[in-house]
């Protein structure tokens, strides 16, 4: 069974930046792409950022662009979120996840392992 652990969640004023880490279970994490998804109170999951297994692609949701940057450490089994320039509307529980293959997709239905959340609050 794997494990996911998110962590670097916080209150942050508009502008400044925070970075999530997500630290996954398991001998293979390698093997994996990995996704970062966020859910704001009243909406619906959404897609954030994606990594590859060797972490040689990358791809974000429009809204983050500029913004965000996902990367990896195989060696830790860690994947993060660098995020910059932080705006009110990316107030959200962030959620890492494990991807069905070596590469990722946007959708949430390609993800077989979730984590619990962490939680970035964004004030204006």
């Amino acid at each position: 069974q794997v494990q996911l652990v998110e962590s670097g969640g916080g209150l942050v004023q508009a502008g400044g930046s925070l970075r999530l880490s997500c630290a996954a279970s398991g001998r293979t994490f390698s093997s994996y792409g990995m996704g970062w998804f966020r859910q704001a109170p009243g909406k619906e999951r959404e897609f954030v950022a994606l990594i590859s297994s060797s972490g040689g692609s990358t791809y974000y949701t429009d809204s983050v662009k500029g913004r965000f940057t996902i990367s990896r450490d195989n060696a830790k089994n860690t994947i993060y979120l660098q995020m910059n320039s932080l705006k009110p509307e990316d107030t959200a529980v962030y959620y890492c996840a494990r991807g069905n293959s070596w590469y990722a997709r946007p959708e949430s239905y390609e993800y077989d392992y979730w984590g619990q959340g962490t939680q970035v609050t964004v004030s204006s």
